[in-house]
């Protein structure tokens, strides 16, 4: 016997037909109550009106799925079915419902979803029980056939992180390749092949493009081309000027495409994305969001934001922002580039099309990917994931994560995008085990670090809040990039070491320094020399790389925030670890130093271990800003590739994480979110709720449906009209006895907007809602052969309820654990009082202080 709905739950749907692609938004059908939207009727209901399955034309709306392919249709039985989460007419697909054998009773009484519209928080208990019915129903199938469909159900997460690990990896590899041409151009060109970088035009072997200057025959400067091969006045002028002709060109050009080709209308700053994983929505999502902003995006729906054509500006604007010279990394970025493909890949399938849920276990997959191929640490994306991106993060999503991460590394290491056959530009190894007299200044490392992220945050806040939101910077959003971008120029050109590309000048200071090798651009310095005038050259470049971090963090362009603060604390790093060297080489008879007497070493101190911590001074310093300490030691370890400086890693980041939390509580990323005013429910914070109740929070006056009284399409409309957003609904009541109001249901605005629509133009038509809802037979039965007038399908007729005395803890709970987008308050009678909604919570919780 043939199974067919078993069969087409397993296809894969084009994301051109789904409703959440530009496609499909533009082919929705009329509007409500349009008349053109009521079909011919071929036989009347019980009350004359037209039944929903007797339509002859698909009608589509806000959560309506795309019709399937005509020969789909004409395989399929009236009451076949797909999987979760949207339903409509005849030809298009239903959500995850009963069979005739009723054996998911439950799906009954939650209610049907539609499609989530943007700037609406996902209902994670409906889409749990949803996609547990949708198993129980797979496995139930004892055929061969349905055996081979649970064998593919069961495989399909393990087959998107793979195709997600493979597709992030092969982006890195593009935008790498294509960020050091660009970086380069500023330059010179190759005569080799002008498409060619620096690095791939001279056969310069192994790591010594990144340790020394050297000249290149294929090579030419801008100023060879114009001026001739000998130095002068007018060559520095030539190079000076086409240095900063390029930069403008890049910036404006990576700013134009991202103001005129994203999805958002407004900006804000980098990472406001951190509000799509907690399951609330946020007024406005820009391109620019970095690593922390992923937060949010595994709880919340906004079209557009993790799109193909998001992805491919992403791309190409990240790469021209990166190589204008910008303060600013491609690394954070690659986080939402990966979640990019893991929202495109897993929209081919049904099991994650329709199921917000389950899409966010695939996107806690892909920023595990995004984070191995921009550190070469698929252990550190998995635990930054884990730490910083996902909302929820059972056993099996870390297996794939991990899995993801995996294939990401393994295929960009087979793509060596760099040549040097190495994952990321500044990944060095240590030989020397560090002593005893050093975890003073790793100390002093960790003190920085988190001064230095404290700091950073609330001049960045300030900057934003009286410079870049209240002057004309707000208005003409390409001028902020244009300034910025002129006195990076200025000031960065004329210093070799902020002239040098993040990773570049990363890699330099990091690395240990051994007689008779590299100079690693003149960061390792004779013996005896004097330390200085280099000092006084890092600590120049460590305070302009700080300031122009500051304005250039947020602005609307893609940028990332991990390898300038990399930079920043390798700088304080390198000056400590060089005054250290020098106090070791002149003063060994100090008590501190007799263990490298009593060994001879007279080089045991090793400058670019200190800079190593703090990129633990920026893994201090990035610990400070961003506020993670797990993972970004992990991601240290693999950097490095060994574990003997464990103690001083940890160390620095604990202490760094510590000051910043005492002299600023909120990271960068909460800040942009406080900021922004974004929805987003962080379940890490604990709050004082001091005498604070329920009453003071409750909607009394919430706009309510009462079933005892005449409903018609004209007064639905209305009620749906007077609700403050898509992400809220009515309370559907009853009254009993004279003046109690008992709970029959809730009905999302979605859900209401859906049902209205499909019931056409007759503005006076009766509605109602049924209590005690029984269907008898299945719920597909019920939708297409019910009264559309009849809404008790849309409807959940078990909503979450708590009573008006219950602790404000555990309703906080109840929002951030179990993922609840609304609850019912009723009396201690168990009579309705009022309605909460996620939002509503958001807001009050705002303005409780923190634990």
């Amino acid at each position: 016997m043939m199974e067919t709905r078993d069969s087409e739950d397993a296809l894969m749907t084009s994301p051109d037909e789904s409703p959440q692609s530009t496609w499909g938004r533009a082919r929705r059908g009329p509007r409500l109550y349009s008349d053109s939207a009521i079909r011919t009727p071929a036989s009347p209901s019980r009350d004359g009106r037209t039944p929903l399955h007797t339509s002859s034309r698909i009608f589509h709306t806000y959560g309506t799925v795309s019709p399937m392919r005509s020969h789909i249709d004409d395989r399929r039985s009236s009451n076949d079915v797909a999987d979760e989460g949207s339903v409509s007419p005849p030809g298009g697909r239903l959500p995850g419902v009963l069979e005739e054998n009723n054996t998911d009773a439950d799906t009954y009484i939650n209610g049907i979803r539609f499609w989530y519209s943007t700037f609406t928080s996902i209902d994670w208990l409906h889409d749990s029980i949803k996609g547990s019915a949708r198993a129980l129903r797979l496995r139930n199938r004892r055929s061969l056939t349905g055996r081979i469909i649970n064998a593919w159900d069961r495989s399909l997460g393990w087959i998107v992180v793979t195709i997600v690990g493979i597709l992030t990896a092969l982006t890195a590899f593009i935008i790498v390749r294509l960020e050091q041409w660009l970086f380069d151009i500023k330059e010179g060109y190759c005569t080799d092949g002008w498409w060619k970088a620096k690095r791939f035009c001279c056969q310069v072997l192994g790591e010594n493009y990144l340790t020394s200057d050297f000249h290149c025959g294929n090579w030419s400067t801008w100023a060879e081309r114009f001026d001739g091969p000998q130095p002068s006045v007018e060559a520095w002028w030539i190079e000076y000027v086409t240095y900063g002709f390029f930069a403008l060109i890049l910036a404006l050009g990576s700013a134009w495409l991202t103001v005129h080709f994203t999805p958002s209308t407004s900006f804000g700053d980098s990472n406001e994305a951190s509000a799509l994983t907690s399951g609330s929505m946020k007024k406005t999502v820009p391109l620019e969001a970095n690593p922390g902003s992923e937060r949010s995006c595994t709880s919340v729906c906004h079209e557009g934001y993790l799109g193909a054509q998001t992805l491919l500006i992403k791309g190409i604007g990240l790469s021209m922002s990166v190589a204008s010279g910008l303060t600013l990394g491609k690394e954070g970025p690659f986080v939402h580039i990966a979640s990019c493909w893991g929202n495109i890949i897993s929209r081919w399938f049904v099991k994650y099309e329709l199921n917000e849920a389950k899409r966010r276990e695939i996107l806690s997959a892909a920023c595990a990917a995004g984070v191995a191929v921009a550190f070469g640490a698929p252990v550190g994306g998995v635990l930054f994931s884990l730490e910083e991106v996902s909302y929820f993060f059972p056993a099996k999503v870390m297996w794939r994560s991990f899995f993801c991460a995996t294939v990401a590394t393994v295929t960009l290491r087979f793509l060596d995008p760099f040549g040097t056959g190495k994952l990321v530009l500044f990944q060095v190894t240590y030989d020397k085990d560090w002593h005893t007299f050093e975890l003073l200044p790793f100390l002093i490392l960790g003190v920085f670090g988190g001064l230095y992220g404290a700091y950073f945050t609330k001049l960045h806040v300030l900057w934003v809040r009286h410079v870049r939101s209240s002057t004309w910077f707000r208005r003409y959003l390409l001028l902020e990039v244009l300034i910025v971008t002129i006195i990076t120029t200025m000031l960065c050109f004329l210093n070799p070491y902020t002239r040098m590309g993040g990773p570049e000048l990363v890699y330099n200071l990091f690395s240990e320094c051994h007689v008779g090798g590299a100079a690693h651009k003149g960061l390792c310095l004779p013996r005896n020399a004097s330390v200085s005038p280099l000092i006084t050259a890092i600590g120049a470049t460590m305070v302009i790389k700080a300031a122009l971090t500051i304005v250039t963090f947020g602005m609307r362009l893609p940028a990332g925030l991990f390898v300038p603060t990399l930079g920043v604390g390798a700088c304080f790093g390198r000056i400590l670890g060089i005054g250290i060297g020098y106090l070791q080489v002149h003063h060994q008879e100090y008590p501190m130093f007799g263990v490298c007497s009593f060994s001879g070493d007279d080089d045991c101190v090793i400058p670019g271990l200190y800079a190593m911590e703090s990129r633990v001074g920026a893994a201090a310093a990035l610990s400070g800003v961003t506020r993670t300490t797990i993972s970004l030691a992990v991601i240290v370890f693999e950097l490095t590739g060994t574990m003997t400086y464990v103690v001083p890693v940890m160390l620095s980041v604990l202490v760094a994480k510590t000051v910043a939390d005492f002299f600023q509580p909120s990271g960068i990323y909460d800040s942009v979110i406080e900021l922004a005013q974004l929805p987003y429910l962080d379940c890490k914070h604990d709050y004082l709720w001091g005498p604070r109740t329920l009453h003071d929070i409750v909607n009394y006056k919430a706009e309510v449906i009462r079933t005892d009284k005449e409903l018609t399409v004209r007064s639905l409309l209305v009620k749906l009209n007077r609700i403050s957003g898509l992400d809220t609904g009515l309370p559907v009541l009853v009254k009993e006895g004279h003046s109690v109001l008992k709970v029959v249901g809730y009905i999302g605005y979605n859900e209401l907007e859906h049902a209205l629509s499909l019931v056409g133009g007759d503005l006076e038509a009766a509605c109602y809602f049924r209590q005690n809802f029984t269907p008898s037979g299945s719920l597909v039965d019920e939708i297409t052969g019910r009264d559309p007038y009849d809404f008790t399908v849309f409807m959940d007729q078990a909503p979450l309820s708590v009573n008006i005395n219950t602790p404000l803890e555990a309703v906080h709970q109840m929002f951030t654990k179990l993922g609840a987008r609304y609850v019912i308050i009723n009396n201690v009678d168990g009579h309705y009082e009022g309605v909460l909604d996620k939002k509503a919570w958001i807001g009050f919780v705002n303005g409780i202080p923190r634990a």
